[in-house]
């Protein structure tokens, strides 16, 4: 197993503690050092909270732990390609290296609908590494869709 695979599994662990609270399941670690730092996981649901993604979590965290708002020598692991929201705050926090399990072709800003985390204009660029144990992530995402959208079958039966 590849230390990337290894800390993978770590955002994966943390995407399921958000499918535990039927959240959508996206997990994030964040690495400094060879230690993890931090961890989040999707709670928008749980906490009526737009901002509450796996990522941003994870940077406050991080950010507390190192007393500081730049995060750079630092690696995040998302089981997710991460939104406009959250790539945005990858640059502004200056995040060294991002790890991605899956792409999200409607929605990612790492490469499949924009790539902020690579626009020569930002004052910061990120260090991109995709598909790492990217079946395992995919089908955790897609599993949870499909039983969602059969309790909203029975539901309307």
């Amino acid at each position: 197993m590849t230390t990337d695979e290894k800390y993978m599994k770590e955002a994966i662990r943390q995407a399921k503690k958000a499918k535990a609270l039927d959240e959508v399941p996206i997990g994030c670690v964040i690495v400094y050092e060879d230690k993890i730092i931090a961890r989040g996981y999707n709670r928008r649901n749980t906490d009526k909270n737009t901002l509450s993604h796996a990522e941003l979590n994870a940077i406050r965290k991080a950010s507390k732990k190192l007393g500081d708002w730049r995060l750079e020598g630092c690696t995040m692991y998302i089981t997710l390609e991460p939104c406009q929201m959250c790539a945005g705050a990858i640059v502004q926090a200056r995040v060294s290296r991002v790890v991605i399990g899956s792409m999200n072709p409607k929605a990612g800003c790492a490469g499949s609908v924009l790539n902020i985390l690579q626009m020569d204009r930002f004052n910061h660029q990120v260090e991109l590494t995709k598909g790492v144990l990217q079946e395992e992530c995919s089908t955790m995402l897609s599993d949870f869709f499909k039983e969602l959208r059969e309790k909203k079958k029975v539901k309307f039966t």
